[in-house]
């Protein structure tokens, strides 16, 4: 059985990993939200994702969470009349990615929320534990 001070610290653990590729891959879509292709009629940069999976640490038997991906969305992309683009087709249309920099930023914000409560958790299981030990040492 491990002892409560370290599983906290373990599953504080294993969000703050989570929530740190979520927030990679978070950033990249928005580094390349008017990523096109570089021919015509070439797809331009695809959505990438994260799943949350539930994940049992077999040494101690805590039940934590890790991040499953990145994969792909599979929206379609949108078009944009740029005739002078080099990825234009034969019409002047652009595949645009299918990014969406509203959700991008709002999913970021969720993604940073998550991260600070976790490092909130890890902060203050150590505190806990330092307590612990300093009343260990008065007794």
């Amino acid at each position: 059985m491990i002892d409560p001070f370290r599983a906290s610290l373990r599953i504080a653990g294993a969000g703050l990993e989570a929530q740190s590729v979520r927030l990679r891959v978070i950033s990249e879509n928005v580094a390349n939200a008017q990523s096109t292709g570089s021919t015509a009629g070439a797809d331009p940069y695809r959505r990438k994702t994260v799943t949350f999976a539930d994940e049992i640490d077999r040494k101690t038997g805590i039940q934590t969470i890790k991040a499953k991906g990145p994969e792909f969305d599979n929206r379609p992309f949108r078009l944009e009349l740029d005739p002078g683009n080099p990825a234009a087709d034969e019409k002047g249309y652009v595949k645009m990615p299918n990014v969406d920099l509203l959700y991008e930023l709002a999913d970021l914000r969720e993604a940073n929320r998550s991260y600070e409560a976790n490092l909130q958790v890890a902060k203050q299981s150590g505190d806990l534990l330092g307590m612990t030990i300093s009343l260990l040492k008065d007794a």
